[in-house]
């Protein structure tokens, strides 16, 4: 009876242990479970929960003035961004009364041409653009609720000046176009004009992209694997220009309710001091925001052209301004020497008639010619350049008067740092072939002696074509750019440096004109005499030695242009300047005042007092409505 007690015992005690055996291993089983379901949400369906990547817009590059002074900034804005195919159930009138917008206004904004290319209904586009810190922190409170949209911080334009809207220019949306390009996808923005386009690639810095984890309501809950996979953005360059600011203020000053343009250039370097097209507008309407696109259509049709930088697009004939040139032509042809005369009477007779010329002295010398804008003297000297080589063959010398017109950069794009620079007009023997049909001769022509007729030249070249004279003989190409650094956030620090010599280099290249250096010197004392006892003698500045040329620009459509081209000092000289007011009379009625002004204000920083009366008389001056 024991034996067989004993056996049920251990029998019921195998039950036990096998039982415990098997609880055991179900606790084991179910551990191990939940561990590898942790292990699966947690690693293996960690990309499922990642966001696909988010871009990381860079700060664009700021901008100074030539002595640090900062005129470009950036500022924070917010996006609401949406990719399409995301979008479900969404209670479009909770989001509509949360970004303040109607339901047709979200219906328009989501409603994209998918044919076109433009859009990808897998990607994010702009859904609303520059909302405001509050209503973004709102719709952001309430995001998970609407699928598909996601809140984008930017940063966009803002001036810390009023002044150089056609230097500085402005960014602008992508176009499609613009969309198929490298980098670029709708909603980008980029450089649409003045050094903002130019120089672009460098400004506009390197995008970054980053995922986040995000829950099963769409909430973000932090970065994926720590952000390791992470891509900072990098800023744009910073651009240091070679802008006066405080010089380019008073330029726009001076040209207030007046149309036309200013040029000032570093003969030395070929830098860039102001450059300014009248009427402007501030540069602060074309900043990025909701208004931009009405603003921007106010602007364009404008009948007064704010937007057109008149100092490298428009085309004027030179008038007067062009008979330093041409008496240095002359004198390296050997049609005139230092002491020849020219006599003038009161006029030049041409092909019949009278071409009239006011009074002054006699022109005993090319500088006194220059002093009193002798037209007699210059239709004569243009006549014996285009007949070198005789009267019947005017083509070779029509030639040769040409080629040094290019050489000292009219007639061709000169390479300024500025989008669409015009090349002006300098008319060629086949110009004149084909429109006179191979019957014309010199006085046919003859009235681009005197800077008029088919001859047409911007600002920026004229200003130009005084630096060379300044400079006796040679240029640098004018620019707006001296550096580019580089922002703390910009991983290779020798970029600014690369950006620098890629894109500078060119503007440190001496070009030097075919007139031999001893002729600008009969050159400079002409254009010394006009500011001492010439045309432009009521422009002189009080201890500045000031070499000038007043031209009144002859205009078929209305009012003559008044223009001036100057530098000072005599030797040595820091400052060249063109100055075009259009419809405004002679020369030394508007221009060379204003010139003298800016030179002024350049060399001295200051106006003397004596000047005051000068200087409120071209402020008050409304030429566009008197």
């Amino acid at each position: 009876m024991c034996a067989i007690l004993s056996a049920s015992e251990q029998s019921m005690q195998d039950i036990h242990q096998q039982r415990q055996l098997i609880l055991q291993a179900l606790f084991v089983l179910g551990c191990a479970a939940l561990v590898f379901r942790c292990f699966q949400l947690q690693i293996l369906n960690e990309d499922k929960n990642a966001d696909q990547p988010q871009t990381v817009y860079p700060a664009r590059g700021l901008i100074f003035d030539r002595y640090g002074k900062q005129l470009v900034n950036n500022k924070a804005t917010y996006d609401i961004m949406v990719t399409y195919n995301l979008v479900k159930n969404v209670d479009t009138v909770h989001l509509c009364n949360l970004l303040n917008i109607s339901k047709e206004e979200f219906l328009r904004n989501i409603r994209k041409d998918w044919s076109s290319g433009k859009y990808n209904k897998n990607k994010p586009f702009p859904f609303l653009r520059n909302v405001s810190a509050e209503v973004f922190n709102r719709f952001s409170e309430f995001s998970y609720r609407f699928p598909g949209f996601e809140g984008q911080l930017r940063s966009v334009r803002s001036y810390d000046t009023h002044a150089g809207a056609h230097v500085l220019g402005y960014i602008s949306e992508v176009t499609d176009k613009q969309v198929d390009s490298v980098n670029y996808w709708p909603g980008d923005f980029l450089g649409a004009s003045g050094l903002e386009q130019y120089y672009e690639k460098w400004l506009r810095g390197a995008k970054g992209y980053k995922k986040v984890l995000k829950d099963n309501l769409g909430r973000v809950r932090g970065s994926y694997r720590g952000g390791e996979e992470d891509i900072p953005a990098q800023s744009g360059l910073y651009l240091y220009t070679t802008l006066d600011m405080e010089l380019q203020e008073y330029g726009e000053l001076l040209m207030k309710n007046k149309r036309g343009s200013i040029v000032a250039i570093e003969p030395e370097t070929g830098e860039i001091l102001a450059l300014i097209s009248s009427p402007n507008y501030d540069p602060g309407l074309l900043t990025i925001n909701r208004d931009r696109g009405q603003t921007f259509n106010t602007l364009r049709a404008d009948s007064s052209k704010p937007l057109l930088n008149r100092a490298v697009l428009s085309k004027y004939p030179p008038g007067s301004t062009f008979k330093p040139l041409m008496a240095l032509i002359g004198l390296q042809e050997g049609v005139l020497h230092s002491q020849r005369g020219i006599p003038c009477g009161g006029g030049y007779w041409n092909s019949g008639r009278i071409m009239g010329c006011h009074g002054h002295p006699p022109c005993t010398d090319p500088a006194k010619a220059i002093q009193y804008s002798c037209n007699s003297y210059f239709f004569q000297t243009f006549r014996e350049v285009i007949d070198r080589y005789g009267y019947g063959t005017p083509v070779a010398g029509l030639n040769h008067w040409v080629d040094h017109l290019h050489s000292f950069g009219l007639g061709v794009r000169l390479g300024v740092d500025m989008p669409n620079e015009s090349p002006g007009n300098v008319p060629t023997s086949g110009y004149y072939n084909k429109f006179y049909r191979n019957s014309w001769t010199s006085p046919t022509i003859i009235s681009l002696g005197i800077g008029q007729g088919e001859l047409e030249t911007t600002p920026l070249q004229l200003a130009n074509m005084t630096a060379i004279i300044a400079n006796r003989g040679h240029f640098y190409i004018p620019h707006l750019a001296k550096e580019f650094r580089v922002s703390d956030d910009v991983t290779d620090k020798n970029l600014g440096q690369t950006a620098t010599a890629e894109e500078l280099a060119r503007f440190v290249e001496r070009h030097t004109v075919n007139i031999q250096p001893q002729h600008f010197e009969v050159v400079v004392t002409g254009m010394e005499n006009v500011m001492l006892a010439g045309t432009g003698a009521r422009s002189q500045i009080p201890g500045i030695s000031m070499c000038g040329k007043t031209g009144t620009v002859e205009n078929p459509h209305g009012e003559d242009h008044s223009t001036f081209i100057a530098f000072a000092p005599k030797d040595n000289p820091r400052i060249a300047i063109c100055v075009f007011v259009e419809n405004s009379g002679f020369g030394a009625t508007y221009a060379a005042p204003i010139a003298s002004l800016m030179i002024e204000k350049y060399i001295n920083r200051t106006i003397d007092a004596s000047r005051k009366p000068v200087e409120e008389r071209i402020v008050n001056a409304n030429l566009l409505n008197p």
